[in-house]
């Protein structure tokens, strides 16, 4: 009779897990759509920057509204150039988590797509270690859009992360000052089984889930290697 409830219990504990598992991938998923999308498009994310940054940030479908005070809230998934200097190939993606809040007359709610690049190590690190506030914890711009467009002005060279969005079929540059990004930890363990802190998938120590096959993909192909 024990063992009957022993494998009661734990067939109890294991579907809200594979529930959890399954959305996690779904989700990757979607990143690997968004970025496909984003860099098909013809005035996207100058080659430049996308070949210099450390880490990219793929947010799919961030929802935002409320009536009067609007409140942003989204999840999706980082990846980096592995290695302990960020200049490997692209890393097994840690799962992020979007929140901030920001005054206004908005009514209704609508979703976004947000691509945020991490420019340099620094920037890295902060966001693999603890819960960053960007324009505070991390220099943040909105980035300019154009493949050939110019990226050396003092903004876009001092930020630490540039940050874009896609609504409505529009892509553009957009200031995330004030949100906070953090590693969401209930989701790395959902896809990976286990507890391991951020920095360790960065650097390797996680295999390459299947689900994140297209978001791998199109980022090898766009940017195969770090430009410093």
């Amino acid at each position: 009779m024990k063992q009957v409830w022993i494998f009661l219990l734990a067939t109890f504990l294991a579907v809200p897990a594979m529930a959890q598992k399954k959305a996690v991938d779904q989700r990757l998923q979607n990143t690997g759509a968004v970025i496909t999308e984003i860099l098909n498009i013809p005035d996207n994310i100058p080659q430049s920057l996308l070949d210099s940054a450390r880490c990219v940030i793929v947010l799919p479908s961030v929802l935002k509204g409320a009536f009067i005070f609007g409140a942003s809230y989204g999840r999706g998934a980082m990846t980096c150039r592995s290695g302990k200097h960020f200049d490997g190939p692209w890393s097994p993606p840690v799962m992020m988590m979007l929140a901030g809040g920001s005054f206004g007359f908005q009514i209704g709610g609508q979703a976004t797509d947000f691509v945020l690049l991490v420019m340099n190590n620094q920037g890295a690190d902060s966001l693999l270690s603890s819960k960053v506030k960007l324009g505070a914890d991390a220099s943040a711009a909105a980035g300019p859009v154009g493949r050939n467009a110019a990226a050396s002005t003092d903004a876009y060279m001092r930020a630490e992360i540039l940050t874009y969005s896609r609504a409505r079929g529009v892509f553009a540059g957009i200031s995330l000052s004030g949100s906070t990004l953090r590693p969401d930890n209930d989701a790395n363990q959902a896809l990976y089984g286990r507890d391991i802190p951020p920095k360790q998938i960065i650097e390797g120590h996680a295999p390459m889930p299947a689900s994140a096959a297209i978001l791998m993909r199109v980022l090898t192909h766009h940017s195969p290697r770090l430009h410093r």
